[in-house]
């Protein structure tokens, strides 16, 4: 009887051969592969393992590791925080965002986790929505094949650690809006971490984008009016955010809602968090924003340029990590009475004013300062940075 040894523990193909010369083959997919003295194949069926190769989660930074805008500091944006995760609401200020708020311990096997505090207790009304999400990549989801009959069933699972308990809801929706599966889960115990999991069926109807558009968006929320709420665990072709009675962490001043480990993959069964490399998830959150510049109080280099007057000069930057598409400035540079320092030749120049850019494309782009700067040294080259007492980024967006 021939022998197997399994290359999911191995690393590899395998190959062992008994006796009576049957070299028997099996790697880590469902298929042995049996080879007699003869040459003759024979395929077996084994059992099936965890999906543990490839893209298996969707999600990008699921495990709140990167955080290329803040830096850790708390933010009550609506827009991206930490990165690939978006606060959106239809009300300012209601709750903020920081990478380890409270700084309570994270769960095991994680460092790093999203928090939202309320800043008030706000009542809601039925067209509010309040919520963190992430739009995921059309490119990203295309083998799910939703819209068609062959769509596949997802699962999604996640740490989640709330000074509330009860029950809490989020949706899927698709890029146009007219698409969207409200779900909810239960939390059990205030400020502790618990483990959820939902699945979810693939959507045979609708239109799923496969490109690089919004393929699918998952939020979860902290509080939505009946307008955006639906009945959790159906598909719909209304746009709802949330589940009908879910808790409003938004309603409770002070209240607490920590999440971590959020992963989407396919199939009906929640497998071990898709832990990647830091420098692969940092380059995946590359693709849809890049600082170039980053400032705490001191000068960091933002790009090589060459005056064409006085008072006007261009650089050319290449971007190290192609991105999404064309990208546009994102700037919060601020806390001087002058943003740049441009140096040519010998002479130092200050600017207030920030450059345009042109020629973008996914790899490269144009950087034009076109005024602010009233001694630069004409036809030499050089480089600009922020200045000493600005604090913030300088970067490029191409977010979904």
């Amino acid at each position: 009887m021939a022998s197997i040894i399994n290359a999911a523990t191995s690393g590899g193909l395998i190959s062992t051969a008994d006796t009576s010369g049957i070299l028997q083959l099996q790697t880590a997919s469902t298929t042995a592969v049996t080879v007699d003295a003869s040459q003759n194949v024979t395929f077996v069926n084994s059992a099936s393992l965890p999906n543990t190769f490839g893209f298996k989660n969707r999600i990008i930074n699921g495990a709140m590791v990167i955080d290329q805008r803040n830096a850790g500091a708390s933010v009550t944006t609506n827009g991206f925080t930490l990165d690939r995760w978006a606060s959106i609401v239809s009300a300012s200020s209601k709750f903020s965002v920081q990478q380890n708020a409270g700084s309570v311990t994270p769960p095991t096997e994680f460092t790093k986790y999203l928090g939202c505090t309320s800043l008030s207790a706000y009542s809601i009304s039925a067209g509010d929505y309040f919520m963190v999400r992430q739009p995921i990549e059309g490119f990203n989801i295309a083998d799910l094949g939703w819209g068609t009959a062959n769509a596949q069933s997802i699962t999604i699972s996640f740490r989640v650690y709330s000074s509330l308990t009860g029950t809490f809801g989020g949706a899927l929706e698709n890029n146009a809006s007219n698409r969207s599966y409200p779900f909810s889960y239960t939390i059990s115990t205030a400020n502790t971490w618990e483990t959820k999991s939902i699945t979810i069926a693939g959507d045979t109807s609708g239109t799923w984008e496969t490109n690089n558009s919004i393929g699918v968006m998952l939020a979860f929320s902290l509080g939505a009016g009946s307008t955006y709420s639906g009945t959790a665990g159906a598909w719909s072709s209304t746009r709802y955010f949330s589940a009908t009675g879910a808790t409003s962490v938004v309603g409770t001043n002070g209240a607490t809602f920590y999440i971590t480990g959020v992963q989407l993959e396919k199939g009906s069964t929640a497998t071990s968090f898709d832990v990647r490399p830091y420098a692969t998830e940092f380059t995946l959150c590359q693709r849809y924003f890049q600082t170039l510049a980053v400032s705490t109080g001191s000068a960091a280099y933002i790009a090589p340029i060459v005056a064409d007057s006085a008072s006007t000069g261009f650089g050319v930057v290449f971007l190290p990590v192609p991105m999404r598409t064309a990208p546009s400035l994102s700037i919060t540079l601020a806390g001087g009475t002058t943003k740049y320092r441009a140096n040519t030749g010998s002479v130092n120049d200050n600017s207030n004013t920030d450059p345009t850019i042109a020629n973008a494309t996914a790899t490269s782009f144009r950087l034009n300062f076109s005024s602010g700067f009233t001694a630069l040294t004409t036809n030499v080259g050089g480089w600009v940075t922020n200045r000493d007492s600005t604090t913030g980024y300088f970067g490029v967006t191409a977010e979904l």
